[in-house]
């Protein structure tokens, strides 16, 4: 028997994850078919390279969801302050009291969060999670999708989401397009132990080479993002941690004080935007459907926004549902779109090395940090609110 659902979600991680659990929770039949289940959480485990910095309001969607009580009980660390300047006396300070705020946002660990979503999945009992599993084939027909796994299982489905990151499957065979490019720059992600207790600041300094960054973790931790030319980058994945912590004390700011590296990994930069979110009944989200410049580290922010329109048009227009996806798409194109062109204002704009243009942007930095209202929309934009 060819099993149906109303929805088939491929990819399981933290997009695909919060959207089975919101179509669920609305009644629909619901399938995630995911290549590997999150490893279960220890203490003792290491931080993972990969992690986020989620604003108030992907913690709010969290919450709806239910996962955020199982998220925060692992490894969390929130932020109050953030800051960003090139020239040290050039600065702009952002704080959550500001905004009356507790804190801006967290930074978590990646596989926390869908670890979080996981746990919720057993909640629903009209949610299937069919794992591990890879697909063969996905054949489109007029009022349904067929895909079909590696071991030869079909799955009839009314349409199929794909939250299968930035080189969709699901997205490459439904045909639809995108437009690239490269910024040909790569990006390196270091875990480190601080000498410093734990930080409630999460800051970005532009150098001509590329913006050295600091997220704080969970205890004396933090990761370090350095952008660099892809040569410089290689040249540093090379390199032992003895020797990677000698070239970090050289080209980071002494904000970051003393500390040990623990582990490192880099990826090449690339800004992709599909040409369409629904086509085929198939419908993209998160990096299968953008990915950004990660500067201002609004790329999982963006994929939880697109989950939250979607599951609210589909709530509000019932069984209109290409009504619904097509308002999605209109809705969340148009804001990833200008989020994607205003991070690329910003790294064109602080890539450029002439006097001018630097002495410029400087000046904006100053200013923006005494911009009173403008200063405090620009933080709500940025937090989703």
């Amino acid at each position: 028997m060819m099993k149906e659902y109303d929805y088939t979600i491929v990819g399981g991680g933290m997009v695909g994850a919060a959207t089975a659990i919101g179509l669920s929770k609305l009644g629909y039949q619901v399938a995630v078919i995911e290549h590997k289940a999150p490893a279960s959480f220890d203490d003792s485990q290491p931080m993972d390279i990969r992690v986020s910095a989620i604003s108030q309001s992907s913690v709010d969607l969290l919450e709806v969801l239910g996962a955020w009580q199982y998220i925060k009980e692992m490894r969390v660390c929130p932020y109050k302050r953030l800051e960003t300047w090139e020239h040290p006396e050039c600065r702009t300070r952002f704080h959550s009291d500001a905004l009356e705020m507790e804190q801006l946002g967290f930074i978590v660990e990646n596989r926390l969060i869908q670890l979080g979503l996981w746990q919720m999945f057993s909640t629903y009992e009209n949610l299937t999670v069919i794992t591990p599993a890879k697909i063969a084939d996905l054949e489109f027909f007029t009022d349904h999708n067929v895909l079909t796994l590696e071991n030869g299982d079909k799955i009839k489905t009314k349409w199929v989401i794909g939250a299968d990151g930035a080189n969709s499957y699901v997205r490459q065979k439904a045909k639809i397009g995108i437009t690239a490019w490269d910024y040909r720059q790569h990006c390196m992600l270091i875990n480190i132990e601080t000498a410093k207790a734990q930080q409630d600041i999460t800051w970005q300094w532009f150098t001509p080479s590329g913006p050295r960054s600091f997220l704080p973790l969970h205890g004396n931790k933090g990761s370090l993002v350095w952008y660099d030319s892809p040569s410089r980058i290689k040249q540093l994945s090379s390199m032992n941690s003895i020797q990677l912590e000698k070239e970090i004390k050289a080209y980071f700011p002494q904000e970051l004080g003393e500390f040990t590296v623990e582990q490192s990994g880099s990826f090449p930069l690339t800004r992709r935007h599909a040409q369409k979110y629904v086509d085929h009944r198939c419908v993209l989200l998160g990096d299968a459907a953008h990915t950004i410049n990660p500067l201002a580290g609004q790329g999982v922010n963006l994929g939880f926004k697109d989950v939250k329109v979607l599951l609210e048009e589909i709530e509000t227009k019932g069984a209109e549902t290409d009504k619904a996806l097509l308002s999605y798409q209109s809705k969340r194109k148009i804001d990833n779109l200008a989020m994607q062109s205003s991070m690329d204002l910003f790294y064109t704009l602080f890539s450029n090395s002439l006097p001018p243009v630097k002495f410029l942007r400087n000046v904006g930095l100053k200013l923006a940090d005494s911009s009173g209202a403008l200063k405090t929309q620009a933080l709500k934009y940025a937090l989703g609110l």
